[in-house]
């Protein structure tokens, strides 16, 4: 179930606010321009499906915020628990940084913990299936998939090269929680 908690940014061990309504999450999110919406397949999506047959189901979404947002490349990421460099992979995206155009994630399956730090709030987004986020560019924040990360994730850009992240050298990210999925 997805999850919004929203910390000073100097007391990580203070939640001002937690919630896992989504008409709320949405609302809180919104007022830092952060888009979070549910989608719906418009058909099924078994377990294994391929790019194209993810690509499809979501379509009409897709369709949608592409031409919303002016992304020209969409494409389907997905990982196991059992990923060779699972945790080099982590490591990558656990660091502050932003992006020079909206990251916008849509998750099919599994789970990740997008955290973002913005005037002096941080607020922890956990997007499991059904979840788009869209965090503006410029936004300071970073993500974890976890230690098992276990996840498949439609990504929108803008430019072609994808994924460039811009870190900004400070360490906040280490002194807030790290994310653990829940048991199932």
């Amino acid at each position: 179930m997805s999850r919004l908690r929203i910390f000073a940014d100097d007391a990580p061990d203070t939640v001002l606010l937690d919630t896992r309504d989504g008409d709320a999450i949405a609302a809180e999110l919104g007022k830092i321009g952060v888009t979070f919406e549910r989608w719906q397949a418009g058909r099924p999506v078994a377990a294994g499906a391929s790019q194209d047959e993810v690509l499809a189901a979501y379509a009409d979404d897709i369709a949608r915020i592409s031409a919303e947002r002016g992304f020209t490349t969409v494409d389907v990421v997905s990982i196991a628990p059992d990923h060779p460099k699972r945790e080099e992979m982590r490591r990558t995206f656990l660091d502050e940084h932003f992006h020079k155009e909206d990251e916008v994630r849509f998750f099919v399956a599994g789970s990740g913990l997008f955290t973002l730090h913005v005037d002096d709030r941080v607020y922890e987004v956990e997007c499991v299936r059904d979840d788009l986020i869209a965090v503006p560019d410029g936004t300071t924040h970073w993500f974890d998939m976890g230690p098992e990360p276990e996840f498949v994730a439609i990504r929108f850009f803008q430019q072609p090269d994808g994924w460039v992240g811009h870190f900004t050298g400070t360490d906040i990210a280490r002194r807030f929680p790290r994310y653990e999925k829940p048991a199932r």
